[in-house]
């Protein structure tokens, strides 16, 4: 105990801070070179000029062989009408599974990558605490995870300002927003999306510091997710489902309204953020305790 005393108190090396040790901004360049962090990017920058493609070979979406369905409405109906609702469209499509992939990818690839290519432990020998491994890298994961849901609707709007005209977003259900709240209005709704991942995130990160192999962080995470979803669909758990996170993940459509509500993101938001509270306590704790051999 004495020993560990000393290290931790008066016997660190001249000009040693914990809190110096592996820095965001170094940590942030190692994940951006990564070839994962530059497919992940490509996909999602190239999603809205694939949405653009399909609309110019199918015809207007919501007509006759559209994807109308009938007398469903929803924003594809009008994906067309300005680049606010093809971005809008572009995040409709994208929320239920495409913008979860970077949220596992990059917490999930996280401690499990560094275990895998046995360089954890020199790392950990630096020194760098392990809270502050942990921190640093939750920190840039998170950071990664939002750029992406940023990157998509804002290269969505670039392409749809080209396409089909900036204007006011058109609403399926009549009326439209003014062009000076558009772009609030959106920013808001991947705010949403980013805090509704963070369950995700949690999953992925806990599974990340539990194995040595990435690929099981980041598919158990997903795995979970869609596990939810499920669930979420099976209507005889009746109130049940209000505490699966899965269950408010298109909250912000409320957002897309002429007048804003908040019940449903504010309910949402809290349970993702308790869960993930949870999930990120479990693999700061488990982490601590661990046996590091790799």
């Amino acid at each position: 105990m004495s020993s560990a005393t000393e290290v931790r108190g008066h016997a660190e090396a001249p000009g040693y801070h914990a809190r110096r040790t592996l820095p965001l901004r170094v940590e942030a360049m190692r994940q951006l070179r990564r070839r994962r962090t530059l497919l992940m990017g490509g996909v999602l920058a190239a999603l809205p000029f694939i949405l653009i493609i399909a609309f110019a070979i199918g015809g207007t979406p919501g007509g006759e062989g559209g994807g109308g369905g009938g007398s469903r409405i929803n924003l594809m109906d009008v994906a067309t009408e300005s680049a606010a609702n093809f971005a809008a469209t572009c995040l409709f499509v994208s929320a239920g599974f495409l913008l979860v992939v970077p949220v596992a990818l990059f917490c999930g690839d996280t401690v499990a990558s560094e275990a895998s290519w046995s360089s954890l432990r020199y790392l950990l020998a630096a020194p760098v605490p392990r809270s502050r491994l942990l921190w640093s890298k939750l920190v840039v994961a998170l950071g990664f995870s939002l750029a992406a849901m940023v990157l998509l609707p804002v290269v969505a709007l670039a392409a749809g300002a080209a396409a089909y005209g900036w204007g006011p977003l058109q609403l399926p259900t009549g009326g439209a927003l003014g062009t000076a709240d558009t772009v609030p209005r959106l920013a808001l709704v991947v705010g949403f999306i980013f805090v509704s991942q963070l369950v995700t995130a949690g999953l992925a990160f806990w599974l990340s510091t539990k194995t040595d192999a990435p690929l099981g962080a980041v598919g158990g995470a997903v795995g979970l997710t869609i596990v939810g979803n499920v669930l979420d669909a099976v209507t005889a758990l009746g109130s049940w489902r209000e505490f699966l996170p899965a269950h408010w993940q298109f909250a912000w459509a409320d957002a897309l309204q002429p007048d804003l509500e908040w019940s449903g993101m504010a309910k949402g938001a809290a349970i993702s953020v308790t869960y993930a509270l949870i999930l990120f306590a479990f693999a700061f704790r488990g982490f601590s305790r661990k046996d590091i051999v790799s």
